[in-house]
């Protein structure tokens, strides 16, 4: 008989089950079970006079044991899971578990520790399922758009961006690095005539950054489409796909949400458009409200005390929990962001529930402008390659990047640390 999943099993047939023991009561002449599988829990009741060889296998279980039992499932008002359970005529022991070295309530570096066991958790699995989602969403949406997919190179020959924060390593008789964006292939994509990619993959930074939104390897999604003449497509393209994304969200797992991880945690799926502010009436607006002050030289850019605040403001003023914030100085935007007849760089960050999820911009696809904008940053011989991707034709383009775990992290109100699958920091390297 071939192995059904606990959800599918229906009363008044007969199935096979597999999973981890969660929960046993091991009674005189009774024993229940809770198996407990990726899609959902099953109580299985064993009478052992009936059944005394499947009674002595019982006796040897522990608390996420793995088992494999069969037998008939029938309707059961008063079983509380799902109000069915199944009366078992065999039962395999596939794996029996040594005393857990952590609890659910254990610190987070233990819990870390034994990542694989702490993952089992109903909250964790929640988690996998809905970045799954999200995903599977993000990619559906861009499909529908004659995006195209593809899988840019990790390790690279020369620095990306700046230079800095970048992790070194030997290859062969040389260096490499680890890239800390696709930003530079996505752009060679457009130079190529794909018109329109996108690409979920590892980003490495580093960072030595020990705060709760920050990770040295982590999982981005990017996209990049050409023909892009203002900023305002590109943040139309991020809000129609985060609309439908979290709508996807909401459907899937939104009561599952809030059962696990509380009301205050619901999906809010956004409406469109987002509100829109310039970085300059921002600060006035927060001054205003909160009394927030930032020294005049700081104004060019966001502050994260500011970004928090967003949170507020535009709950406040707009009734979104989205924001989008745009006119950065041009020292603090990256050297391919292009330009408007200001000087203004013509880009934005995307801002919700306080927290900056993604940078996006116009592109620079002149090669002189882009030559000369990178020569202002001083960087030369570190970006040259990337620079011919521009002298032989390139359409005007734009695209943002948006981190899937800090995504997560954002709906369900955890750090990255728990909503990563293993999290990689400056002082985590296993398992």
């Amino acid at each position: 008989m071939n192995r059904t999943y606990i959800a599918d099993v229906t009363p008044g047939t007969r199935h096979r089950i597999s999973g981890f023991v969660e929960n046993l009561r091991n009674k005189r002449t009774m024993a229940f079970l809770v198996i407990k599988d990726m899609s959902g829990k099953l109580q299985v009741t064993l009478e052992k006079e009936k059944y005394p060889e499947l009674a002595e296998k019982v006796n040897q279980l522990t608390i996420h044991s793995v088992v494999t039992v069969e037998g008939e499932v029938v309707a059961n008002e008063y079983v509380k899971m799902g109000g069915k359970e199944m009366l078992p005529d065999t039962l395999i022991i596939e794996s029996i578990a040594d005393a857990l070295p952590i609890k659910e309530d254990s610190e987070i570096d233990a819990r870390m520790d034994y990542r694989w066991i702490d993952l089992r958790r109903d909250r964790n699995q929640l988690m996998i399922r809905l970045q799954t989602t999200l995903t599977a969403a993000l990619r559906e949406f861009l499909l529908a758009r004659h995006f195209v997919e593809i899988h840019t190179p990790k390790l690279i020959g020369a620095a990306s961006e700046s230079g800095s924060e970048v992790f070194e390593v030997k290859y062969f008789d040389t260096k490499a690095y680890l890239a800390q964006s696709p930003q530079f292939y996505k752009q060679m994509a457009m130079a190529a005539g794909l018109d329109r990619i996108f690409e979920t993959g590892p980003v490495f930074r580093a960072e030595k950054s020990y705060t709760n939104k920050h990770a040295t390897e982590f999982t981005g999604f990017d996209l990049e489409f050409s023909y892009v003449t203002s900023c305002e497509e590109v943040m139309h393209m991020e809000e129609e796909l985060l609309a439908y994304a979290f709508g996807k969200v909401a459907e899937a797992h939104g009561e599952d949400i809030k059962r696990l991880f509380g009301e205050d945690k619901a999906v809010v799926v956004p409406t469109v458009p987002f509100p829109r502010i310039k970085l300059k009436d921002l600060y006035a607006e927060l001054e205003e409200r909160y009394g927030y002050t930032v020294a005049e030289e700081a104004k060019g850019d966001l502050t994260t005390d500011a970004e928090h605040l967003c949170a507020k403001f535009a709950m406040e003023k707009y009734g979104s929990e989205f924001l989008f914030v745009t006119d950065y100085d041009a020292k603090e935007r990256a050297f391919y962001h292009m330009r408007d007849e200001r000087g203004v760089p013509m880009g934005y960050d995307l801002i919700w529930r306080g927290c900056e999820i993604t940078t996006g911009a116009v592109r620079e696809h002149r090669y002189e402008v882009l030559k000369k904008q990178a020569e202002e940053k001083g960087l030369g011989e570190d970006v040259a390659f990337y620079l011919q991707f521009f002298r032989y034709g390139c359409p005007p383009h734009g695209g943002f990047g948006l981190g899937l775990d800090r995504l997560t992290m954002l709906f369900l109100g955890l750090s990255i640390k728990e909503v990563q699958f293993l999290f990689r920091g400056p002082n985590r390297l296993t398992p």
